[in-house]
């Protein structure tokens, strides 16, 4: 046998053999003010309210026929009429964040160019 097959069957023997690993238990401890924090954050975030996006300020016929368009344009998005005096609004979307409703507005500007994102005062 030539010194290059005594090399191989060395390296299989010497690597065939049980390989063993170190093994460990992790064991976390948390403080229970992470508990308190994440309790006190998840009831102030019920208190945000959604960003919207108003495609139409003005009287009853034209917010119909805005929500009509709306609806026509864009059916899978919430859209919805409200009336503070002395104007029907159209509200579409619900966003968490401003950069979700701004993401939205660019292509809801294609069909309502005067569109724009706010954020409505709690009743």
């Amino acid at each position: 046998m030539n010194l290059c097959n005594w090399k191989l069957i060395v390296i299989s023997v010497l690597f065939s053999g049980e390989i063993l690993a170190q093994e460990g238990v992790v064991s976390i401890q948390k403080s229970l003010e992470i508990d308190r924090v994440l309790t006190l954050k998840k009831e102030l975030n019920k208190d945000q309210g959604f960003i919207k996006i108003q495609v139409y300020s003005g009287n009853r016929i034209g917010a119909e026929k805005a929500l009509a368009k709306f609806k026509t344009d864009f059916p899978s998005k919430v859209v919805e009429m409200k009336y503070e005096t002395p104007n029907y609004k159209i509200w579409a979307g619900k966003f968490r964040t401003q950069l979700q409703a701004d993401r939205e507005i660019r292509i809801v500007k294609k069909s309502f160019p005067n569109a724009f994102s706010l954020k409505p005062k709690k009743p």
